[in-house]
């Protein structure tokens, strides 16, 4: 869906207030800050109630929106909590929130159907399948991934239901959003959870930096994306300093109302406010190259200290006022801005006979006039007083009377709702005799090394392997490539045409806009965990869309994947990354395809994988194994096996040892179901 507006709306980051009054100040339409509570950047200063309260009413004075980031995945036991969290924000008037759990939206759409939501790029989203869906849930915004190119953005916007943001400047993560386990797994932070330790900006390989990224600045391409008919212009940056904000939202400002692309000069001056040896347009541009990568120098670090740290102090709203004092009538004041001619009204206590010395004007005049810690201004010259002689009023009635008035003019509370307790049902699935396996197979060789013995029920070829000539056997299911983007649609929809006809009656799929189309080549879903199975209502939500007992996700304790129910991951490496870019061409020739990987400090390594479209999987250094666990088995109905580097006779022994509950062969680094570290 186009926008609505003649320009699409910009949309500036803040860590803090001052970083807010710095957006609203460089002229952005809307901010989106972080709360105390579940927002994916743990480690900014964020907002209390009070503060957002107050942010609220300074962005509505000026005319600006705020949203709130509410975007990590959630825990049975915060679900509740989020929720009311949730309220408190409706209750002072936020405009909208950005969520990325598909439980929450499930819970908010029921419980605060007024609530407008945006679909965080956690989402994943990347055509218009998924947005569609995303909309269905109940969301009217999607932030699509930041891989997309500009014919892609184009695509999904015009064909898309809801309205489509996207990513203008700033940072950017090399790894597609919503499927990083990285930091989660080997270091025990979760990115899902706002906490990501950044491992794509270590060194691997022996001191080089294949996987930090440039930040992103599409300057240059500013009409293209007013063209584009996208809604929202999203800066990243709520963990940079006012000046950061003020000075990229206010070039964008500029360049927005005058159409027209970053001059040189201005160029210079958003890589002055932070850059990692410049900036790269190659997403948008289908330039996936190693000109892409970059770090940050000292020399960017010192133009950045170079840069002025004024600070930004809130600019009061002049208002003009309308007062009444008469004998025996309610006292009333009108507040109106003199910039827009918006206008409120309050009454107050009635004036009485003077005994002694009556009101006069100008005292009075002087006391409605001190607006005090507000954020308006209202000069003693610019109220209009109708006051009756002979009368008098309290100090405290004349100051209650402009205390009312601004709290009025200021704030937009809405009434809060009464949030129910959240029906949270534990899993109670008895697990069956025969338990459901499935497995991926991510090596052909090893897939046709294997002779199937019955032991998995559905084994999963990535679908675009299945037709490069080397599978002996048609496999029982198909992968879904995690990532589709609107120009491969129609590729994959042959393949997948072609994969039905061949018999294949299964697909893996990991994102939402993939359910339908699986079932439309007559094939059964069968959820990946890159869906995010965090707690029980995402685990309904998905169950709603037609899937049959969701892939946990691998964040999960074993306890809280217990609660929950369903399919988990008990052996093999699992994937920790998924990047756009060939990193496996780029450093290492396409000869050396899925045979490489990375090295890090450590020594740990990390395979590579190819997948669709020359993307590729960094795969854990360390294997999950839970066969010696047999009181951890026993909590899932369902068994889902990764095979990566195995050769078909390691694939054999791995069964062996799950049907025998033997320990784990020596030499090899094991990962616990839980346990994040690998180290």
């Amino acid at each position: 869906m186009k926008r609505r507006a003649d320009l699409p709306e910009l949309l500036a980051p803040a860590g803090d207030f001052e970083c807010l009054v710095a957006a609203v100040e460089a002229g952005a339409d809307a901010v989106y800050v972080g709360g105390r509570l579940y927002s994916a950047r743990a480690y900014a200063k964020n907002f209390d109630i009070e503060e957002l309260d107050r942010a609220v009413s300074y962005c509505h004075l000026h005319g600006v929106k705020l949203y709130v980031t509410l975007n990590t995945l959630l825990y049975n036991n915060e679900l509740q909590a989020a929720v009311e969290y949730a309220d408190e924000l409706w209750r002072i008037g936020v405009d909208a929130l950005i969520v990325a759990d598909l439980g929450l939206i499930r819970a908010l759409r029921e419980e605060l159907p007024e609530l407008e939501l945006h679909a965080s790029t956690q989402m994943s989203v990347h055509n218009v399948r998924g947005a569609d869906v995303a909309a269905s849930l109940g969301t009217s915004r999607v932030v699509l991934a930041r891989e997309l190119s500009l014919s892609d953005i184009k695509a999904v916007t015009a064909g898309c239901k809801p309205e489509v943001e996207i990513f203008l400047h700033g940072a950017l993560c090399v790894c597609h959003s919503g499927q990083c386990l990285f930091s989660s797994l080997v270091g025990g932070r979760s990115g899902n959870r706002g906490e990501c330790a950044q491992p794509c900006r270590l060194p691997y390989n022996g001191g080089k930096y294949p996987l930090s990224l440039k930040d992103l600045s599409l300057a240059a391409h500013v009409p293209a994306l007013i063209d584009s008919g996208v809604a929202s212009l999203k800066i990243e940056g709520r963990m940079k300093a006012p000046s950061y904000v003020y000075t990229v939202t206010s070039i964008y400002r500029k360049l927005l109302d005058e159409r027209r692309s970053a001059t040189a000069e201005e160029a210079r001056e958003l890589a002055r406010a932070f850059s990692r040896d410049g900036f790269t347009d190659g997403y948008l541009t289908g330039r996936l190259n190693g000109p892409m990568t970059g770090t940050r120098s000292e020399s960017d670090k010192a133009e950045t200290r170079a840069i002025s740290t004024e600070s930004y102090t809130p600019t009061r709203v002049p208002v003009e006022a309308s007062v009444a004092i008469r004998l025996g009538q309610p006292s009333s004041m009108t507040l109106t801005d003199k910039r827009s001619g918006r206008s409120v009204s309050v009454t107050g206590d009635a004036a009485a006979p003077a005994r002694n010395a009556p009101l006069d004007a100008t005292s009075v005049k002087d006391r409605l006039a001190k607006m005090g810690n507000t954020f308006l201004t209202l000069d003693p010259s610019d109220i209009s007083l109708e006051l009756d002689e002979g009368v008098n009023m309290s100090p405290s009635s004349i100051n209650a009377l402009r205390r009312s008035a601004a709290a009025t003019f200021e704030i937009s509370h809405r009434e809060p709702v009464t949030i129910k307790e959240l029906k949270i049902a534990k899993n109670s699935t008895r697990v069956p005799a025969k338990k459901h396996r499935t497995a991926i197979f991510y090596k052909i060789s090893a897939y046709n090394a294997y002779k199937p013995d019955g032991y998995f029920d559905v084994i999963f070829l990535p679908l675009w392997q299945l037709f490069d000539g080397l599978c002996d056997r048609v496999p029982d299911g198909v992968a879904l490539p995690p990532v589709i983007m609107q120009g491969e649609m129609a590729d994959v929809c042959r393949m997948l045409e072609r994969a039905s006809e061949m018999g294949i009656k299964y697909a893996l799929v990991g994102n939402l806009g993939q359910i339908g189309l699986a079932k439309e080549y007559n094939l059964t879903p069968i959820a990946d965990f890159r869906l995010n199975v965090m707690n029980s209502l995402t685990k309904d939500a998905l169950v709603e869309l037609g899937l049959d007992e969701p892939m946990l996700s691998p964040e999960l304790t074993v306890r809280e994947a217990g609660d929950i129910g369903g399919r988990e991951i008990v052996y093999g490496r699992i994937p920790l990354m998924l990047t756009e870019r060939c990193f496996m061409r780029e450093s290492f020739g396409c000869r050396s395809c899925s045979e490489v990987g990375l090295t890090d400090r450590r020594g740990f390594e990390f395979p590579m994988v190819r997948e669709y479209e020359h993307r590729n999987l960094i795969f854990n250094s360390a294997v999950t194994y839970i066969a010696d666990k047999p009181e951890q088995l026993s909590l899932f109905s369902d068994e889902h096996y990764i095979f990566t580097t195995e050769s078909g006779e390691e694939i054999r022994a791995v069964c062996d040892a799950y049907k025998k509950g033997l320990k784990a062969r020596t030499g090899v680094a094991i990962r616990r179901i839980g346990k994040r570290s690998s180290g």
